[in-house]
């Protein structure tokens, strides 16, 4: 029997509701929006800027409106924005034609190398232990691609420093993951974990993550091909399905859901044939992922580790930023690329985040003992080079006269088929 309530509105929440994964995608797309909007007020200010500033107004550095455990509890939703990202990075990449490009793939190589190389200095100069200082070294090879695909589609900027950009921001995400399973195994026996585990357990992650992206790439480019040039929309729901595929599937396998994501968009540019599916467009969706992804950066910085931990992080971003820039400069000019490509890609290479994030994360899951000292540094980087990436980005893309290029060729396109219906106007 039902016990009688002691007052007739006992059905009503008591206080204020929790916070669940609904709240918080709501919370996030409506400041998120609100911050796009007051940064569009400012010519010279990136949209992600204000995101991430709302963000922060809004998560536990703020006014606490999001806390630690609600965006904990929220993070699929960033975990599909960040798939859908480095999707569409890889699908930029066709592997063998890229490894038949010598220009990209020495720059890539001796960009890499020597970010890698300085970062690892770096961090022993300043006491770090050995192994702290090799994932952080590997981790910081990476750089980011949605500050260079947002703040490219925010300014209409195509071109072949846009071009170059993307492949080579593609090509330093492998990399960085490849630098730091093979430092894992390092760090694992470092925490007395068996020899045979530790180096079993990075090679499992890395080919278990290509095995699954093949494997959804076969599948989707197949069911692509059934699809008519006219059917845009259902090739953008294929896409979307595949991503959220292979992440389920990485998550449950336990390999890297990250470079599961990266790899499917090469597989997909690999094995499309006719199906297409690289070349959709993901149109005013594209700004959810966006949104959701850097309010939710925003939300999650660290004031008081970023004050704690300045000095270490503000070097490390200088170091990085220099061997990032003199490299993919000097390689631009060692292959008679014009002089202000070459110092816009560079700097295009400097933002850090998504894969930069989810490397400390894995650090933390696997060796939570080196987990604090690596995610302190590196994630203290993070913040500068999210608070700084945008605004540079932007500068980069004017500076190199990509940016309008694409509003300029629509508008050609659309005076040329006005002119061929007899329409001047």
């Amino acid at each position: 029997m039902n016990p009688v309530a002691s007052s007739p509105l006992d059905f009503l929440p008591h206080g204020l509701p929790p916070m669940n994964v609904l709240l918080v995608f709501g919370v996030l797309l409506a400041f998120g929006t609100l911050g796009g909007l007051l940064a569009a007020r400012v010519r010279w200010l990136p949209t992600i800027t204000g995101f991430m500033a709302l963000g922060l107004a809004v998560g536990p550095s703020g006014a606490g409106l999001l806390s630690r455990e609600a965006l904990d509890s929220a993070k699929v939703l960033v975990d599909i924005a960040l798939g859908l990202i480095l999707f569409q990075l890889g699908a930029t990449l066709h592997p063998w034609k890229a490894l038949r490009n010598r220009a990209l793939l020495v720059t890539s190589l001796v960009e890499g190398g020597a970010t890698f190389a300085i970062i690892l200095g770096l961090m022993i100069w300043i006491g770090a232990p050995p192994v702290v200082a090799v994932l952080a070294a590997a981790i910081a090879v990476s750089s980011s691609p949605a500050v260079l695909m947002h703040v490219a589609h925010e300014l209409h900027a195509e071109g072949p420093t846009v071009d170059a950009a993307e492949a080579l921001v593609a090509m330093n995400n492998v990399f960085a993951f490849l630098l730091f399973s093979l430092a894992l195994p390092f760090a694992l026996h470092d925490a007395e974990v068996p020899m045979r585990t530790a180096l079993l357990l990075p090679a499992y992650q890395a080919v278990g993550a290509i095995v699954v992206s093949v494997a959804v790439a076969w599948v989707v480019t197949r069911v692509g091909l059934l699809t008519r040039t006219d059917e845009q929309h259902l090739r953008f729901a294929l896409v979307v399905g595949a991503v959220m595929l292979s992440l389920g599937l990485a998550q449950a396998l336990k390999v890297s859901s990250l470079f599961a994501s990266l790899t499917l968009g090469i597989a997909c540019r690999w094995l499309q044939g006719r199906s297409r599916l690289t070349r959709v467009e993901f149109g005013g969706g594209a700004d959810l992922f966006f949104i959701i992804l850097f309010v939710f950066a925003g939300a999650n910085l660290h004031i008081h580790e970023v004050i704690q931990y300045a000095p270490v992080a503000l070097a490390f971003v200088v170091a990085r930023s220099l061997a990032k820039t003199a490299s993919v400069y000097g390689c631009g000019r060692v292959f008679e690329h014009p002089h202000r490509q070459s110092v816009a890609v560079g700097l295009l290479l400097l933002p850090m985040a998504g894969l930069a994030i989810g490397l400390v994360q894995t650090t933390g899951w696997l060796v939570p003992e080196l987990a604090d000292q690596v995610s302190a540094i590196v994630l203290a980087a993070v913040a500068l080079f999210e608070t700084i990436g945008p605004p540079i980005a932007a500068y980069a893309l004017r500076l190199s006269g990509d940016a309008g290029r694409a509003a300029v060729q629509a508008g050609e396109t659309d005076a040329l088929a006005q002119r061929r219906i007899g329409d001047p106007g």
